[in-house]
């Protein structure tokens, strides 16, 4: 056992003290804290100046439909239209938009002269706005009142809210649900892929320059594998953690630092109790209070992102991924280390390499599937085979899994691993001091059945 120790720690070392490897700890987590962080900035700075839209209305009919707003400031304009086009450049407008006056039929067309392109959101916003009021115009016209036509327009507020058992009610939103579920499961799919070839090319390696040779004669081959196994399975390990734990910490130094902008539920919440308790005294703080209505009120997109992020369980998450990705990685790099001490370069790994991918592949292609329904046969059987569960279980885990699945799952991968582990042995033991010779799966079967 001694001497898988120090093959493990040979492995772990070379490793970790590669440049590679410390800079990929450094920027993985400021990219993971940046998916976090990067949208409650976004839904703070939202907005800016607004934009001052001038407005030639030959037809005099849309004046109603342009109203200033924190995005736009329009300015009707009665001078020539040429001379406002020639100035434009020169001038604090964002365009200039023109509505042609028509002899028959309401007008329905228009032009947005800017000295730059402009945006779609712009020209979305500009054509809502007169669609809108075409639209009054158009029912005024038939006689319809508008007041009962807006009556009809309902829009409902759809949320949705999980029971667990205790009768507890939770906020759940199936688009974070899938969002998180495909993160964790690519995020497998690449590290299973990237730390098992690491160990494929680690064997190659060893083996072109025949420095296997001198190996073996002091550790058996069966410990040499998973020494090389483990030891990069505790460097993957090693790295994710260091993501969580940096990536906890950024995101907690991000939310400690702007705590008194982001925390507007709490000083919502606050405000309206002293106001109850303010009118129940009959006291006259008046300013206080608006003071901080306006500063809970100041944007509820933020706490709307805050929601988002709560209704994560990330220790489920954190954990149910670190075990499926050491399971998913201990299995299929076992099969890696097979194949790469069957053959003498990397090229020749492609025959071999086909049917290991497929179930990793297959995964990936019914990850869809899979999300439209969770709890459904096919979701069930992909997520307790040991060869696709590590990725398949990861998407349903955000939805929800029962013990028995999970329990199952788990159970599954660790014979799966044990059972592979075995397979690979059989192969590493033979094709680890074979050379020169082209191996097939013929040739690979009789290496399985082979009795030492």
């Amino acid at each position: 056992m001694s001497k898988v120790s120090l093959i493990i720690q040979r492995e772990y070392l070379t490793r970790v003290k590669k440049r590679s490897f410390v800079v990929m700890t450094i920027l993985g987590p400021i990219l993971l804290a940046s998916l976090f962080i990067i949208p409650i900035y976004l839904a703070q700075m939202q907005g800016g100046d607004a934009k001052k839209i001038g407005i030639f209305d030959d037809s005099g009919l849309y004046k109603p439909a342009f109203q200033d707003s924190e995005s736009y400031n329009f300015v009707f304009m009665n001078e020539n239209l040429d001379s406002a086009k020639k100035a434009l450049p020169d001038s604090d407008l964002y365009g200039i938009l023109y509505i042609p006056k028509t002899e028959v039929a309401l007008p329905e067309t228009a032009a947005l002269y800017s000295a730059n392109q402009p945006t779609l959101e712009v020209k979305s916003h500009l054509k809502s706005l007169m669609e809108k009021r075409l639209e009054k115009l158009k029912l005024r016209a038939e006689g319809i009142d508008q007041e009962t036509l807006a009556s009809i327009n309902t829009d409902i507020k759809f949320s949705s809210i999980k029971l667990n058992k205790s009768g507890e009610e939770e906020k759940s939103y199936a688009e974070v649900a899938t969002a998180v579920g495909f993160f964790g499961a690519i995020v497998i799919y690449f590290f299973i892929f990237m730390f098992g070839s690491q160990v494929m090319r680690g064997v190659i390696e060893e083996k072109t320059s025949r420095i296997i040779e001198v190996i073996i004669s002091s550790v058996r081959p069966f410990q040499l594998m998973m020494g090389k196994i483990i030891g990069i399975a505790m460097v993957g390990l090693t790295q994710i953690l260091l993501w969580v734990v940096l990536t906890f910490g950024i995101y907690m130094a991000f939310t400690t630092a702007f705590s008194d902008t982001i925390d507007f539920r709490q000083q919502q919440e606050m405000a309206m109790q002293s106001q109850q308790m303010t009118n129940k005294l009959g006291m006259n703080n008046g300013d206080n209070m608006q003071n901080q209505v306006n500063k809970a009120e100041i944007n509820p997109r933020v706490n709307k992102v805050f929601d988002v992020i709560q209704s994560i369980n990330f220790p489920l998450i954190i954990g149910s991924f670190i075990f499926f990705f050491l399971g998913g990685y201990l299995m299929y790099s076992a099969l890696f280390a097979a194949i790469g001490s069957a053959v003498d370069n990397e090229t020749d790994t492609q025959q071999f390499m086909l049917p290991i991918t497929v179930p990793l592949i297959l995964s990936i292609i019914v990850a869809q599937f899979v999300v439209q329904n969770p709890e459904g046969p096919l979701s069930f059987w992909l997520s307790i085979i040991p060869l696709t569960s590590p990725i398949i279980m990861m998407i349903r885990i955000p939805f929800g899994v029962p013990i028995f699945d999970m329990t199952l799952s788990v159970i599954l991968l660790i014979l799966g691993f044990i059972a592979t582990t075995w397979l690979a042995g059989k192969i590493y033991r033979t094709g680890i001091l074979m050379y020169g010779k082209k191996v097939d799966y013929k040739e690979l079967w009789k290496w399985i059945r082979y009795r030492s």
